[in-house]
């Protein structure tokens, strides 16, 4: 991935968090990916009153990519705030598996800026993904 894109990223991903709807948990989130084609594509949490019902916001910034066209990703950005790095919860890193391999990029950073670099391979390792199943496109 070129580093020249990581502020892109950034901002879409700020952006992003923006407009989240986190009234329960205050835990604001944004997140973009970059698809094969170079098209930045961004997503929010947004909270349920039925907790489980929520949507986390690489799981928008996915549908938003599926939805334009994208099918693989270059890279991730995930923007959230804590004393430690906002990173994709488990659920999100398989939905992310579904579209990248172990060599994706997945960068975290708070709104003042990048604060961790990863793997998708580091944060799900020896993961399960379509590959796995025989006769499934990729």
């Amino acid at each position: 991935m070129d580093d020249a894109l990581i502020p892109r990223l950034f901002d879409a991903a700020k952006a992003a968090r923006e407009q989240a709807h986190a009234p329960y948990s205050r835990f604001p989130v944004g997140a973009a990916v970059l698809d094969e084609q170079g098209r930045l594509h961004a997503g929010c949490n947004v909270e349920n009153a039925a907790y489980p019902q929520g949507t986390c916001a690489e799981a928008g910034a996915l549908a938003a990519m599926v939805l334009a066209g994208g099918r693989r990703l270059q890279a991730v950005l995930v923007v959230g705030e804590g004393a430690e790095p906002c990173t994709p919860c488990g659920g999100c890193r398989q939905k992310l598996r579904e579209f990248g391999d172990d060599a994706l990029p997945v960068l975290v950073a708070d709104p003042s800026g990048l604060r961790a670099r990863f793997t998708l391979g580091q944060l799900l390792p020896a993961s399960f993904g379509p590959d796995h199943l025989t006769g499934t496109p990729r």
